[in-house]
């Protein structure tokens, strides 16, 4: 069964960051997790390129992508390095670093703090991998169809949930 819209894919990978000398930096591995990614493919679960690479592959299909900026987190901002107040933060301890969810205006997104001068605290709230060019190394593991349960959430659910029994399962 090759990949398409609305099957749950299950893979491994090795998400390196490609450094400007060319060479890599291994960011993620779930092979060495132990935890294969499993998602559902045209619901944007993943990296719309990664996504794109995977279209039509077989399960026992290796490939590597590289994605450009673009197609992964996007291109640094520098708009979206500011100064907020010390107070924004609460009581939480800060240090350069810090990595802090928030609600954006587009949804959940991950704050890091550069750098704190008193009661101001400059932060970027670019994804932590925008600008970065992306290889993934990818071994496809499974593909089977999404349950109407899955399909209604717009992900995969957690093996051996009442919404994820075969009978659920529904050929589209």
């Amino acid at each position: 069964m090759s990949i398409t819209a609305h099957q749950v894919v299950t893979l491994h990978y090795v998400l390196s960051d490609v450094l400007n000398d060319g060479g890599t930096q291994v960011l993620d591995d779930s092979m060495a997790r132990n935890k294969p990614l499993e998602y559902l493919h045209g619901h944007d679960n993943i990296l719309p390129g990664l996504e794109r690479a995977l279209e039509g592959k077989v399960v026992g299909t290796e490939l590597r992508v590289t994605l450009s900026p673009a197609e992964a987190y996007g291109l640094r901002n520098e708009d979206l390095v500011q100064e907020v107040s010390r107070s924004s933060f609460g009581s939480a301890e800060l240090a350069p670093g810090s990595r802090f969810q928030t609600e954006g205006e587009a949804g959940p997104q991950i704050v890091t703090v550069l750098s704190i001068d008193g009661d101001k605290v400059t932060v970027d709230t670019n994804h932590p991998l925008a600008g970065n060019t992306l290889r993934y190394q990818v071994t496809i593991l499974d593909v089977r169809d999404a349950t109407r349960a899955e399909l209604a959430k717009g992900h995969p659910l957690p093996p051996g949930t009442e919404h994820s029994k075969v009978e659920d399962r529904k050929v589209l």
